[in-house]
């Protein structure tokens, strides 16, 4: 087995494929390799009889997977970023593939859960998260737009929270994440080893979360409707930041500090895709439409820098281009949006 395929393990566990993301010391972020060998296991077991359900864990106790890997992202991204388009459109086919699954796909969401771990857990039919989980699209921080099928998900979100959490890159806690539509249901992490054990003895997977799961913890975004709807429902970045900036909310005044300090054409251009994938009709769409913009943002200024601020230099100062929120155009915005002729995902 290569060291590439042995970062994804795969095993059968009485009827049950038991799959485990196993790049324990990177978070399990994901790897080219990693992707096409999860497509290439969750193919064969779609047909496959002695494959009953599948569950998906990550290796380790920090999480379940912490996106991709943005280091890779990021040289390739120098180099012209081939690499990395094969990559999104790899994952995207993956994403697709999940939502889709003919069987039941158990995703248990423990620990960090960001990025493309979102997209492999978060389509999936039985979505788990614990005590420990930090769910998160953070796309904007370095200078991408949220991805995986994630700006649909946030898009579905109540209210206006997915604009809220998509435009600030802020983080879920377990009840949040349920609130929000990324889960559905809470097990504490100790019943973890139970439930997948009652999995692999035949329990059907709704019965068996069924008798695991316990009450959610609170929703903290519950309690923020308020001022998260009647801000985010403005028509422009610049708008949203001016209400939240006035809305007398200390929660509020952090929020716009946030947006303020990510990408501010990603800021931009997630805007416009959440509007956007609000009205697209499918997952397919969406994914088609994430494909467009991730692939714009291989070729401008903020991922690469995003990256080297965040992960390569780690000074936290990332330099944007254009710098502010009112240098970036309409013209900016349609540039990532764009039909790529030849190359487009075409999944919808």
């Amino acid at each position: 087995m290569s060291a590439e395929v042995a970062e994804v393990q795969v095993s059968l566990d009485g009827g049950v494929g038991r799959i485990v993301l196993n790049r324990p010391r990177a978070l399990n972020s994901l790897t080219h390799g990693m992707i096409t060998a999860l497509h290439a296991t969750l193919t064969g077991w779609a047909t496959d009889d002695g494959v009953r359900t599948v569950v998906l864990t990550g290796a380790g106790e920090r999480g379940l997977c912490a996106g991709a890997d943005i280091r890779a992202l990021h040289d390739d991204a120098k180099a012209g970023g081939a690499g990395a388009r094969a990559f999104f459109r790899d994952e995207y086919r993956l994403n697709a593939l999940i939502a889709r699954y003919p069987k039941p796909y158990v995703a248990v969401m423990d620990g960090i859960t960001m990025g493309g771990g979102v997209g492999l857990s978060a389509h999936g039919a039985v979505r788990i998260v614990t005590e420990r989980s930090t769910v998160a699209m953070p796309e904007t921080r370095i200078g991408l737009v949220p991805d995986v099928g994630g700006s649909r998900l946030l898009a579905l979100a109540p209210g206006e929270l997915g604009t809220h959490l998509g435009l600030t890159s802020a983080s879920m806690g377990p009840g949040d994440a349920l609130l929000c539509g990324f889960a559905d249901h809470f097990v504490p992490s100790a019943r973890i080893p139970a439930l997948l054990d009652a999995l692999a003895g035949g329990s059907d997977p709704a019965a068996a979360v069924a008798g695991h799961a316990e009450p959610a913890p609170s929703a903290a975004l519950a309690e923020q409707r308020g001022w998260i709807d009647a801000c985010y429902a403005a028509d422009t970045a610049e708008e949203i930041v001016e209400r939240l900036l006035n809305s007398g909310v200390a929660e509020a005044k952090e929020a716009a500090e946030a947006v303020l300090g990510n990408s501010p054409t990603a800021v931009k251009v997630t805007l416009a895709a959440l509007r956007r994938a609000r009205t697209l009709p499918s997952l397919e769409a969406v994914l088609d439409q994430e494909y467009r913009v991730s692939c714009a943002a291989l070729a401008a200024h903020d991922l690469v820098e995003g990256i080297r601020a965040q992960v390569i230099d780690k000074d936290r100062e990332p330099r944007w281009s254009p710098a502010t929120l009112g240098e970036v155009g309409e013209a900016d915005v349609a540039r990532f949006l764009a039909p790529r002729g030849d190359d487009e995902l075409g999944l919808a």
